[in-house]
């Protein structure tokens, strides 16, 4: 029993210190992170070059994933919408 309340008590607080979306998400949340990440430290020649490049075999995986769970992919969206169309708006990639 105590066993059981002190899983129970772990689980709860991972979920309260992560959110609620990492927890439920966690490969979602490393994908974003990923994501985000690629864009701040990339330059804009950088970006422009990569721009209609292939996705590799993982990426094309991660955005399988995606494409297959609504809720995952709206949590996605959710975190790295305004970080890229910053960066994108900064290299003049959108108007």
């Amino acid at each position: 029993m105590s066993k059981t309340l002190c899983l129970f008590a772990l689980v709860a607080g991972l979920m309260g210190f992560a959110g609620v979306a990492n927890a439920q998400h966690p490969v979602m949340d490393q994908i974003a992170n990923k994501v985000v990440q690629k864009y701040r430290h990339s330059s804009c020649e950088q970006l422009w070059q990569q721009r209609g490049q292939q996705h590799s075999p993982r990426e094309q995986e991660a955005i399988q994933l995606l494409h297959g769970d609504p809720q995952m992919r709206a949590a996605f969206i959710d975190r790295v919408a305004a970080p890229i169309a910053n960066k994108m708006f900064e290299c003049g990639m959108i108007p």
